[in-house]
């Protein structure tokens, strides 16, 4: 007998009016021809083609004059290129300029699903038995590029959950990248490349202890040339470089809802999305709370696990992450050190679930096997729906199995408290399956999660419907655990 699951009536689609205005560029040559047909145009039919723009455009965008502004200073060095002095060009001349350069991308167009949830950090102004939560979720947009985006919502007294009305904007944070490595540091973390020990020594042996990234651009592009024929050697050099593209910062305005901000690709190992972001409130250090959220970048080829750290929702840190035990997807953190240790579970084969320790939060080595399928509903696969929920009777597990017709269902695992490789119980049939409402959308017969919360007893599951919208499960967790034991 199944347990009793109360799906709630909540929904969340993709809206196509979720637009971001980013920077549009179709190469030197290209954008060269545009500057120099824009600088043949008198002041006044400047004026005349930027007027209505400003009028459309405006309403769509916080700043749209800024943006325009912004993606016109990207190309100072094509000004330079074609011996025109861009500090001396009218400001509305600069902003034509711009609005060639950009276009508004339809962040959630395709697809809003893989959610997780955390505690909000702002929980004032709630009555008695409400949370306030954030939720992130997986947007897809035109190309199936994907990208991390928030809501916020309110659970009541009663688990019943009310998601805030979005903003009218979209926002892209202010970048800032790396510009000083130490070669030290960066070749102990380049491991994971697998290149030849005689070419890391060729590498790390031009370069000063410290270096830029430029610096190591030139390097790399030098050897490519040298190592014309060997197509996967100048794979992995090309994945040393994005190594080094992979830390950055970035940083949203004060004034943004956090339904205005967007995590988009900004580095080449995730040019081709950002998936399924597994966010846990961590209480592990004595530095206070941060949130963490492990993610996939995909540059079309090749797939980077990575780690996304803030304590605010407006400042965030990225890396990547290294190891044998980082090599796939699926990787999701404990909320907290276990026996003085950090610990994560991955699943570094595709079939299996395995977990990990590490003394540093962004090295996972030495995964062991901790759960292989079981029942015929896991049988293609197992993996986690998110970070482990600690409980008194042990580590909660969200799991998802794929059985026939590659249909993902979601299970649970229960784990010892003090050694999470003792499986205390599991779940002999699916927690949640596609019922007929839910079994349609872009990848059909799919439901998965990113992370779930527990609530006035209960535990809440937000999870993707076919991979193409989302919802919310919640279940007593007493009921569950009882039943989690019993497997």
């Amino acid at each position: 007998m199944r347990i009793p699951i109360e799906r709630q009536m909540t929904k969340i689609t993709p809206d196509l009016k979720r637009v971001v205005a980013r920077f549009f560029f179709n190469g030197d040559a290209r954008a060269k021809g545009i500057i120099l047909k824009v600088m043949e145009m008198s002041e006044e039919d400047v004026e005349k083609e930027l007027t209505p723009l400003l009028r459309n455009f405006s309403r769509r965008h916080r700043n749209i004059t800024r943006i325009f502004e912004r993606h016109a200073e990207k190309l100072k060095n094509l000004f330079t290129a074609l011996k025109i002095e861009y500090d001396e060009l009218s400001q509305r001349r600069k902003l034509l300029i711009g609005s060639f350069f950009t276009n508004e991308f339809s962040i959630e167009s395709a697809a809003f699903f893989n959610p997780s949830i955390v505690e909000d950090v702002d929980q004032s102004g709630l009555e008695e038995g409400e949370k306030r939560v954030v939720l992130s979720f997986r947007a897809v947009g035109e190309g199936h590029v994907s990208s991390i985006v928030f809501r916020q919502a309110i659970i009541n007294r009663f688990n019943e959950i009310t998601i805030v009305p979005a903003g009218n904007y979209v926002d892209e944070p202010d970048i800032i990248r790396n510009t000083v490595y130490h070669k030290n540091v960066f070749f102990q973390n380049a491991v994971s490349i697998k290149l030849p020990d005689s070419v890391i020594r060729d590498i790390s042996n031009a370069l000063p202890d410290t270096f830029e990234y430029v610096a190591l651009k030139r390097l790399i592009r030098d050897m490519q040339q040298r190592y014309q024929v060997d197509h996967l050697l100048k794979r992995n050099l090309e994945r040393l470089l994005w190594l080094a593209d992979s830390y950055y910062e970035i940083n949203f305005s004060l004034d943004t809802d956090i339904s205005d901000r967007v995590i988009f690709p900004y580095s080449e190992a995730e040019s081709r999305g950002i998936e399924d972001a597994r966010f846990v409130k961590y209480t592990g250090d004595t530095s206070g709370v941060t949130y963490y959220a492990t993610y996939t970048a995909f540059d079309g080829v090749t797939i980077q696990p990575k780690l996304l750290a803030t304590r605010d929702f407006y400042h965030f840190k990225i890396m990547p992450l290294y190891g044998e035990g980082a090599q796939n997807k699926n990787l999701a953190l404990f909320p907290r050190k276990i026996n003085g240790k950090y610990a994560m579970m991955s699943r570094i084969d595709g079939i299996n679930n395995y977990i990990m320790y590490s003394d540093k939060i962004n090295i996972w080595e030495n995964p062991e096997i901790l759960q292989t399928p079981k029942y015929p509903w896991e049988f293609v696969q197992i993996g986690n729906c998110g970070s482990p929920i600690e409980t008194p009777e042990g580590w909660l597990v969200i799991t998802h199995g794929v059985g026939p017709m590659r249909t993902y269902c979601l299970g649970a695992t229960l784990l010892d408290l003090e050694n999470p490789k003792i499986e205390i119980g599991r779940l002999k049939e699916p927690l949640v399956v596609p019922n007929k409402d839910e079994r349609e959308g872009y990848v059909p017969n799919v439901l998965y999660s990113c992370g779930s919360l527990i609530h006035n007893n209960e535990l809440i599951i937000p999870y993707g419907l076919s991979d193409y919208a989302s919802s919310f499960a919640t279940v007593h967790l007493e009921d569950l655990l009882e039943k989690v034991r019993e497997g």
